[in-house]
């Protein structure tokens, strides 16, 4: 799917056989952005600066990688390849680029002996093309390519994830989803919440399934991570809003959301090349199209 979003671009590397890799999204410049992290096991880079009250606004790329913390390794490319171009913010000894990193656990998965390294991260960064030109690929790819949801009631209900992309539009702004689905929950199965609200599931964890039965995550490492992009005018803390309702989404599409063992995150950026909207409709739209992308994405 192509995302109508003027100056973003998106690109991947893809490691087949070891089921890991990342994908990366470079930003145009005057990207205001901000995140939000509701999972408890999260894995970032850089994270912190995307407060509100921090001084840096811009976001020059978000890298979303496999390899649980040792992935992150893979924005030390992206920084690379954007200095060398003369991208980042402004400082006496030279440009510095903002590059936010997230990562998600697919260490069982494949060759968990190999993660994604800052050269991946450059091919990626090198690689990427324009969103209004070429569709941003999804399923098991980038990020994705070990991704796996499901894992709560214990790994042998698991079933593949990936990368989801979904965009939604009104009243002249966009807002396009980019999600890596490496979910503990459940996806796009309703039924699951209304038999535990009844009463009635039965597919609750056993002793020897997930570990200790009464740790139902069993603590196998998951993560959804993601972005939700507009081409509105938005200020940081306007960014943040868009952010928790990109949670809401997920919450939305996966069951159980936000577990102790999802390190679940989401940035949100605004290009700015759009005319002004009103925050509360981006927060509807993002709510919607991160959704769906989760969704697509399994």
């Amino acid at each position: 799917m192509r995302i109508p979003i003027d100056g973003l671009r998106v690109g991947n590397y893809t490691d087949i056989e070891a089921r890991t890799g990342c994908t990366v999204l470079l930003f145009p410049e005057g990207t205001v952005a901000s995140g939000e992290v509701r999972g408890g096991a999260p894995a970032t880079r850089e994270f912190d600066l995307l407060a509100p009250e921090r001084v840096v606004e811009r976001l020059d790329a978000l890298v979303l990688s496999g390899g649980s913390a040792f992935g992150l390794a893979a924005a030390d490319g992206v920084v690379s390849h954007l200095a060398d171009a003369g991208i980042g913010f402004a400082t006496d000894g030279g440009p510095v680029p903002i590059v936010v990193g997230l990562a998600l656990y697919d260490l069982l998965e494949g060759d968990g002996s190999v993660r994604p390294v800052a050269a991946d991260g450059r091919v990626a960064a090198e690689t990427a093309t324009a969103t209004t030109e070429m569709a941003v690929a999804t399923g098991l790819v980038g990020a994705g390519t070990g991704a796996t949801v499901g894992k709560w009631r214990g790994r042998t209900h698991a079933r593949p994830g990936g990368v989801g992309v979904a965009v939604v539009a009104h009243g002249g702004v966009t807002v396009a989803a980019v999600v890596v689905v490496n979910a503990a929950g459940d996806v796009g199965d309703p039924a699951t919440s209304a038999a535990v609200a009844d009463g009635v599931f039965g597919g609750w964890p056993v002793a020897g399934d997930v570990g200790d039965a009464s740790d139902l995550p069993g603590l196998r490492g998951n993560t959804t991570i993601g972005a939700v992009v507009t081409d509105a005018a938005l200020t940081k803390g306007e960014c943040l809003l868009m952010a928790q309702s990109a949670h809401d989404g997920l919450a939305r599409a996966v069951f159980p959301p936000h577990m102790r063992s999802d390190g679940d995150a989401f940035v949100a950026a605004a290009t700015g090349r759009a005319e002004a909207a009103d925050i509360d409709v981006l927060r509807v739209l993002a709510v919607a199209a991160v959704e769906r992308a989760v969704v697509r994405a399994c």
